[in-house]
């Protein structure tokens, strides 16, 4: 029986994609591991998060928490978080792009 047209391109497709779902899988684990840091106040706000953009880690200066200004340390949470988050979708970006890249 004769193989249809195009079957072979198909399967060969079929393991590319493959290939690449496993890749893609190892990067985001790799990402899951990875931290950025961002900090505001001049290292009074220090927030740590993952590649996979879950918060490790949150400093606030003492001085800060005393000083009672609580509009401040809201502004200073927002800024840090905002940073921390745009950097970790940068990094994301950049470990993921050529990932993205293979299927054109």
């Amino acid at each position: 029986m004769d193989k249809l047209p195009g079957m072979g391109d198909m399967a060969g497709m079929l393991k590319q994609l493959r290939q690449m779902q496993g890749e893609l899988a190892k990067a985001q684990k790799e990402l899951a591991r990875e931290t950025v840091t961002a900090e505001a106040g001049k290292g009074a706000v220090k927030i740590t998060v993952t590649g996979d953009q879950r918060v490790t880690e949150l400093h606030i200066d003492p001085e800060l928490l005393s000083s009672g200004d609580a509009k401040r340390l809201s502004k200073l949470l927002q800024e840090a978080f905002n940073k921390a988050l745009d950097d970790s979708r940068e990094m994301a970006k950049k470990r993921l792009g050529p990932l993205a890249s293979g299927l054109g």
